[in-house]
């Protein structure tokens, strides 16, 4: 027995002094600050985790033997000794890009965000166009001027301006509920391109901190929390562009705080015989102090308003008649004004080792003008059809998380629990019909909206030997009222619902640069309150189900390949139609298909990357034939060439591919497609930096926004429907030089 005791104790004690547990912090060695998502791998094993928002990891009973790897694309690649790493304080250094860098990981939404790490490092992102282009397979179309939110194309979705996308920035949200234009509405203009520190995506309905709008998928931007340096930029291009850019840093004189400041101010005619008159102003600033080493504060405001003309959509009957140019207009008095102002206080605490609790508190004030003319004189042929949509919102909102991980045996548990709610107060939510945008003929919409969403969701993932399991849902409870202040309207009363949304996502790891996945859930988008009160809540938050399978491939050190079959159900649901101040119910539906991103390094200056989609989408309902869904894009592509030379030239080249598509639901009319060609030449140096820009190089004539509309041209006696569009950019040059400090 004693023989016995003494066997044990030395087993104990040698599992004691051979296991333990590992910890850190990973920083950049030059500003030390701390680096979010980089991936801590077990050398040889499929353990492993990535570092939180204060740069720190943890990983339980570790063999002192092992090899820690620490990678994070643009930095050096770390191999760590467990048994000689004495210091919780890891330094990094950042180096030029090599696609060795990106790992096949256990985190699910990593191996989506590396591909937009790539994206972000590698092309040049200087418009506000560009920033949305970092989701694979997304498309935009501008159709008023450039002040309007852009036109969404994702996963056969004509998305409007929001309505099945999820688009935040720092945790506020950017979609607009109830909005004067569409539900959904989502204007990210008051983003400042480079101020993008990261952007994280996932297509379809399948995770629990995404609920409103997130059926197609989501994007989620964070700004940079400290400036590299300062900067000053100016460009010039044609139609008479203009841009600066100034990003400060602010000087603290504590090594816990930092501060910067960043101001954005754009101009141009645009192509168009009248000129757009375009102007944009956007203000940014941000202050994040470590109040101790476990807590993070970050405070930040920012303003942006934009003001500008347009020429709208024009009839293609009007163009080959040569009754216009293709850059001319039927109705040249478009256009709008619009401002947000955000303010937001969120505190990062990490309880201990294995928990950190996130807490946020923000409002934005948000004022939106448009006039629009889409039909010229269908309704009033003496006036014209001209609308104005304007409102005046305020919004609330508070977001908390919680996060935990823990070991148990061989299994690692991460658990994340998070609530919060989102207040919207809507004042003057108008449709008029009105005359040269200074005279209102008739109020055919007026009120005011309130619109809540109190929301709750959980999370478990589990990572057991080669598997990866997570298991969530989310439970979003809505208030809707509308107070129509129309003369002679009916009251209506409030209205509620709820909606519950489960989530399944299973990884596994076949070997150390393959992984295959599946993921299922459910989700939803919410119709306009206006609708909501006037029906009465019938079909209220209309349900999509989703489903991906899919596999993630690193076949060499320099290439990266993601590619999943999908499939997504949306429910019927009612459509308020803000153009025209009507509700149009629409059918069930359905998409599938399929998405392949891939990104390759060839030299080590010179990658590739390719991104090809292909939809089927239809209407369920419908007799065969008649049962397109219009707009809805099927085969897209988007890629290029991007070079990062040691000497400091660096840029891209880069195509645009856009199928022909059904503009109806006979297929009677069609969406004309397009390949745009892109080109940016840049020449970096310590202090400095020169570059151009050419859109559209080789100056294709090409349709951006396209409808089938009935409309009347004031000199014809009976109405005609046919393809109205937007022409896109010809060939446009921008040169600009860049001063670093």
């Amino acid at each position: 027995m004693k023989q016995l005791y003494t066997t044990l104790f030395l087993l104990i004690s040698f599992y004691a002094t051979a296991h333990k547990d590992v910890s850190g912090q990973l920083l950049d060695s030059q500003t030390k600050e701390p680096l979010i998502g980089a991936n801590i791998i077990i050398k040889n094993t499929n353990r492993g985790t990535v570092t939180n928002d204060l740069g720190k990891f943890f990983l339980e009973d570790v063999d002192e033997k092992d090899t820690l790897t620490v990678s994070f694309l643009g930095y050096e690649k770390l191999n760590l000794a467990i048994n000689n790493l004495n210091t919780e304080t890891i330094l990094i250094k950042e180096e030029e890009i090599d696609l060795s860098q990106v790992v096949v990981s256990n985190n699910p939404t990593t191996n989506l965000s590396s591909i937009s790490k790539i994206d972000i490092k590698l092309r040049p992102i200087n418009t506000s166009q560009d920033v949305l282009r970092v989701m694979p397979g997304l498309f935009i179309a501008q159709h008023a001027g450039g002040g309007k939110a852009e036109q969404i194309f994702l996963r056969g979705f004509d998305i409007d301006h929001g309505t099945d996308i999820k688009i935040e920035v720092d945790g506020m949200p950017v979609n607009m509920v109830s909005h004067a234009h569409g539900q959904g509405y989502a204007d990210l203009h008051f983003l400042i391109p480079e101020l993008i520190q990261e952007a994280d995506f996932g297509k379809g309905p399948y995770y629990t901190e995404h609920g409103n709008f997130g059926t197609a998928g989501y994007v989620s931007f964070q700004t940079k929390n400290r400036l590299n340096r300062n900067t000053i930029k100016l460009e010039a291009g044609r139609y008479n562009t203009f841009r600066t850019l100034a990003m400060l840093n602010l000087d603290l004189k504590s090594k816990s705080e930092n501060a910067f400041i960043a101001a954005d101010y754009n101009r141009t005619d645009g192509p168009f015989i009248s000129s757009q008159n375009f102007n944009r102003v956007n203000i940014f600033g941000k202050y994040t102090n470590r109040i101790a080493d476990n807590t993070l504060l970050t405070l930040q405001v920012s303003t942006f308003s934009s003001r500008w003309d347009a020429s709208g959509q024009i009839p293609e009957r009007a163009v080959t008649s040569g009754l216009i140019d293709r850059f001319g207009a039927i109705d040249d008095t478009e256009g709008g004004k619009t401002s947000r102002t955000n303010a937001s206080i969120k505190l990062l605490q990490q309880l201990n080792k294995q928990t950190t609790w996130e807490n946020q508190l923000y409002y934005s004030k948000y004022d939106f003008q448009l006039f629009s003319n889409f039909t010229f004189f269908l309704e009033d042929s003496i006036n014209g059809d001209q609308i104005k949509q304007q409102e005046s919102r305020n919004i609330i909102g508070y977001n908390t998380k919680y996060t935990n991980t823990k070991t148990i045996g061989s299994s690692t548990y991460t658990t994340k629990i998070g609530a919060g709610i989102r207040a919207d107060f809507v004042r003057n939510n108008e449709l008029s019909h009105t005359k040269n945008r200074n005279e209102t003929l008739e109020q055919i919409a007026y009120g005011d909206v309130n619109e809540n969403n109190l929301f709750a969701y959980a999370e478990e993932r589990i990572t057991r030997g080669r598997f990866v399991y997570s298991l969530g849902a989310r439970v979003d409870y809505f208030t809707f009222d509308y107070d129509n202040k129309l003369e002679n309207a009916e009251a209506k009363e409030p209205q509620q619902d709820i909606a519950i949304s489960p989530k399944l996502n299973v990884l596994y790891n076949a070997t150390e640069n393959i992984q295959l996945y599946t993921k299922a859930g459910m989700g939803f988008h919410s119709n306009d309150s206006r609708v909501v009160v006037a029906r009465s809540a019938n079909k209220t938050l209309p349900k999509a189900y989703g489903t991906d399978i899919g596999v993630i491939i690193k076949p060499t050190n320099k290439l990266f390949i993601n590619t999943a079959l999908w499939y997504l159900y949306l429910e019927q649901e009612f459509v308020y139609v803000g153009d025209a101040g009507i509700v149009e119910p629409s059918g069930k539906t359905r998409r599938m298909g399929i998405d392949v991103s891939a990104r390759y390094q060839l030299t080590d200056w010179l990658f590739a990357d390719a991104d090809v989609n292909y939809a089927f989408a239809r209407a369920i309902d419908e007799p065969e034939g008649e049962n397109y869904i219009p707009l809805a894009p099927d085969f897209t592509s988007i890629g290029g060439f991007s070079f990062q030379h040691k000497s400091g030239i660096n840029g891209s080249i880069r195509y645009r591919y856009m199928k022909d598509r059904a503009a109806n639901e006979d297929n009677s009319v069609i969406a004309k497609g397009y390949t745009v060609l892109d080109f940016v030449l840049n020449y970096t140096q310590k202090r400095y930096e020169v570059g151009i820009s050419i859109e559209n190089l080789l100056n294709t004539k090409w349709r951006e926004a396209q409808f089938d509309t009935e409309s009347r041209l004031q000199n014809e006696t009976e109405s005609v429907s046919e393809i109205h569009y937007t022409p896109g950019t010809p060939l446009f040059i921008k040169a600009g030089v860049t001063f670093f400090f």
